[in-house]
């Protein structure tokens, strides 16, 4: 494939490493050719976390990350779903999850190989929840893991940075979740309804790309590829 294809459901075909995937505008991504889905840091249980610390937000944030993952899955009906770490904000967030949000989590199960990637916010993994728990995943010339590696990483698809692309359109600038690909790595958005962003433009992203990344970032109904000297900085 010679560079980035649009598809009718507002997702973005690309290559990494000479394997082609799409780009969801949800912030998942589609490996067609293997019928997996993947997506990074749903971050389940952060409200419940905070609210335990007396910052109080609606306690809604996994019902709402489940439900956009189960229309994802609806729309796809994928073999896999791989979790790439920080599928839970905490060891503790499993013993959070509201009953009726863990049978949604084993009712998406149903048929299915769940594979939890374990991140930095989860390493123990899930104990009740459906799925198997592994530290990386290889798809041909992918390696499917949670933290991106420094240095050159070929094949690299990872989560845990949560970018974000800020982006001036109308007179004023807007700042929305993104993918961040060089063609030869990939690092996915957070899926997670209350996972925060890093601005692509912060030093930890300098590392990982030999050469300018392009942005893929989350509209409504699809993804926008934006050239790197078209981003902003949050500075």
């Amino acid at each position: 494939m010679s560079g980035p294809v649009r598809l009718e459901d507002g997702a973005v075909q690309v290559s990494v490493q000479g394997v082609s995937l799409a780009l969801r505008p949800s912030g998942a991504v589609w490996l067609a050719a293997h019928q997996t889905l993947v997506v990074a840091d749903l971050h389940l249980e952060k409200g419940s976390a905070y609210a335990a610390r007396g910052q109080m937000l609606p306690p809604y944030d996994t019902r709402e990350t489940l439900s956009r993952l189960g229309r994802e899955v609806a729309a796809l009906a994928p073999r896999r779903v791989i979790f790439l770490g920080d599928t839970l904000h905490d060891r503790r967030a499993e013993a959070r999850i509201a009953p009726e949000d863990a049978q949604a989590v084993s009712a998406l199960a149903a048929g299915l190989d769940l594979v939890w990637v374990v991140g930095n916010h989860d390493a123990d993994g899930p104990v009740k929840l459906p799925g198997r728990c592994v530290q990386t995943v290889g798809l041909e010339a992918l390696i499917l893991r949670h933290e991106p590696q420094s240095g050159a990483q070929p094949g690299e698809v990872a989560g845990h940075l949560h970018p974000c692309a800020k982006v001036k359109g109308r007179g004023r600038s807007v700042r929305r979740r993104c993918f961040a690909t060089d063609g030869t790595r990939l690092v996915l958005p957070a899926f997670g309804a209350y996972a925060g962003g890093l601005n692509l433009k912060d030093a930890a992203f300098k590392p990982l790309f030999a050469k300018p990344p392009l942005a893929g970032v989350l509209g409504k109904d699809q993804v926008h590829l934006i050239a790197w000297n078209q981003l902003l900085s949050d500075g």
